[in-house]
């Protein structure tokens, strides 16, 4: 019995021990980046191939997102067309646009929302806006149509 109590007493100054010496790290969140500067992130890594850094665009390529109407109006189409991409001749300024934009719908509604947003208030843009609740509800009835084509916009105006 007195050997069984010096053990427990052993183990228990081991673990004590040991417990001491370990190092807690307090738990932090992770730092929360502004959707302006995830907006450019975003847009740097997959639009400045084809709109490039001034947003302006490839002449008879990829359109200008300065001051266009894709980019200052209606919300919810400009979200359609990152989701579901685009591949309709659009004519902007007077010039055509030929290139097919792809999908990026496997992007997270918050990186839509951001960049869509950066692109919406820079390039001289003034528009508000583009909230992840916003490009979530677009998503949904995308996603669960069947129809796997481009969305396209009929419309000519620019």
């Amino acid at each position: 019995m007195k050997s069984t109590i010096i053990f427990l007493s052993m183990l228990a100054f081991i673990s004590v021990s040991v417990f001491a010496q370990t190092v807690h790290k307090p738990v932090t969140k992770p730092a929360t980046v502004s959707p302006v500067v995830n907006g450019k992130k975003i847009y740097l890594q997959y639009c400045l191939s084809c709109h490039q850094a001034d947003g302006g665009g490839v002449q008879n390529m990829n359109p200008p997102l300065i001051g266009t109407q894709y980019v200052l109006g209606d919300k919810a189409r400009l979200i359609k067309i990152v989701l579901k991409g685009f591949n309709d001749a659009v004519e902007i300024n007077g010039q055509t646009y030929t290139n097919a934009m792809p999908a990026f719908n496997y992007l997270k509604d918050k990186d839509i929302a951001d960049v869509l947003s950066y692109i919406r208030s820079h390039f001289g843009n003034k528009a508000s806006a583009v909230k992840p609740a916003e490009v979530s509800l677009i998503r949904g009835p995308i996603v669960k149509t069947p129809n796997k084509k481009k969305y396209t916009v009929r419309s000519k105006n620019t």
